[in-house]
């Protein structure tokens, strides 16, 4: 029997066990690692009721920086990498440090991980996190309810340590009250409930199927730039025209770019000539079979946006300007135009907020939303009140005054997929031409 140890970051992960190695006796898993990807979570141990009979204690949970250690301490036979958004040399990197202590190193693929549905998949993902994958499957979805088909929106795993609801089903806004949900989750579950969207998540995949089977067509709604647990029919692939490149050097983004039925490259507003020529250069060289697509995320500014030079805070979606590297995004641009005097966050922040300045030197101007605990919520707050702000402009994809009860203004920004040079339900028109056939 050989040794496992699998690298995660709550989601990847614990799919990869369920379906590979849960009821597998050639392997024992003696624990997964938690990448610093996700700040602020201290979960311990995979529960019994999830990890199966042959795992009985369940399985523990290690900070990402023992890795060594626990390879050593537990006679690891191979590491299995299992999270996303990740550069190739960052996966290399691990590779190299399993190697050097005897290990093989694994990557699992989609054979070995998707679960075949017995109604349609269509999937959402991009090449980076916060490419602009939400609003995409927010428009996808208003083509469907036009179309009159019934759906349903399957969100890749957001798990932070939360075991206790291993299937959620969200059809109405109020039903975000049931959960112990993060900041996070609102954010990608609030807009689709305000649509008529229903929702599910959670952590065992295997029995969300079954819950999503119910429905006509399933709508893979991507994290990161991971690819799908459920097999896709139809596979729509988002690039980020403001990070060239970015399409050929990331784990497992490439995957997808080489596997997209339909590339929409996204906010070629605001992006470069030679940077867009770089991107249809490696289309033509990787996927040139892939239908493409031009768009833009058209913003909708919600609230009174104060006149002359204000003071503003900018709060930014956090995982796109964290480990997405984008460093600011839609609010940090919406201030530029209008000309605000945007203060420097850092000299104001505290607790896990100035942790993430740490951790990430590319952020300067903006306040990443963490928000995954209450602590980051509170630090978030006592921020934002430290500043001297005159208000605070949000692009977070949740409303920020629904969350920080702030005596400050706060101006959020909405923004939605706007297309540039192709049409979205022309390019799908085919794939959903087979479904109401």
């Amino acid at each position: 029997m050989r040794k496992v140890l699998i690298l995660g970051a709550g989601g990847r992960d614990f799919h990869n066990f369920n379906t590979f190695f849960r009821e597998n006796s050639l392997y024992r898993v003696v624990g997964f690692t938690f990448s610093s990807q996700i700040p602020g979570v201290k979960i311990r141990l995979y529960p019994p009721e999830l990890a199966g009979e042959l795992y009985p204690d369940g399985i523990p949970i290690y900070p990402e920086k023992r890795l060594k250690e626990i390879i050593k301490k537990e006679g690891v036979d191979i590491c299995v990498f299992s999270y996303s958004d990740v550069s190739f040399e960052s996966v290399m990197e691990k590779a190299e440090i399993a190697h050097s202590l005897g290990c093989d190193f694994w990557l699992l693929g989609p054979k070995s991980t998707m679960l075949k549905a017995k109604k349609p998949v269509l999937a959402v993902c991009a090449v980076r996190t916060g490419a602009g994958k939400s609003p995409t499957t927010r428009k996808v979805c208003s083509i469907l309810r036009e179309l009159g088909i019934k759906f349903c929106v399957v969100r890749h795993p957001m798990v932070y340590g939360n075991f206790q609801y291993p299937v959620q089903v969200f059809k109405t806004v109020e039903d975000l009250n049931r959960y112990d949900l993060t900041f996070e989750e609102r954010e990608e579950y609030e807009h689709h409930l305000k649509e008529g969207n229903p929702v599910l998540a959670g952590v065992s995949y295997e029995r969300l199927l079954e819950e999503a089977e119910k429905y006509d067509l399933i709508i893979w709604d991507g994290g990161n730039n991971d690819f799908p647990f459920f097999k896709p029919d139809f596979l729509i692939v988002l690039l980020d025209a403001l990070r060239p490149g970015h399409e050929v050097r990331y784990h497992p983004g490439m995957s997808l770019f080489l596997a997209a039925d339909l590339i929409i490259v996204n906010k070629v507003d605001e992006a470069k000539r030679e940077d867009l020529k770089a991107i249809e250069r490696n289309i033509k060289r990787y996927n040139p079979r892939a239908k493409v697509c031009y768009a833009q995320l058209a913003k909708r500014i919600i609230g009174e946006m104060p006149k002359g030079k204000k003071k503003v805070v900018v709060v930014e979606d956090g995982p796109s300007v964290t480990h997405g590297e984008l460093g600011y995004g839609a609010g940090y641009r919406v201030a530029k135009r209008f000309g605000l005097n945007i203060l420097d966050p850092r000299r104001f922040a505290v607790g896990t907020i100035k942790e993430a300045f740490s951790n990430y030197p590319h952020l300067k101007e903006v306040i990443p939303a963490l928000g995954y605990k209450k602590k980051q919520v509170s630090d978030l707050k006592k921020t934002i009140l430290r500043s001297g702000c005159d208000f605070v402009l949000s692009a977070t994809p949740i409303t920020l005054a629904n969350l920080l009860a702030i005596k400050k203004p706060i101006v959020q920004i909405e923004y939605s997929l706007k297309e540039t040079k192709g049409d979205l339900r022309k390019a799908l028109r085919p794939f959903l031409e087979k479904l109401t056939s």
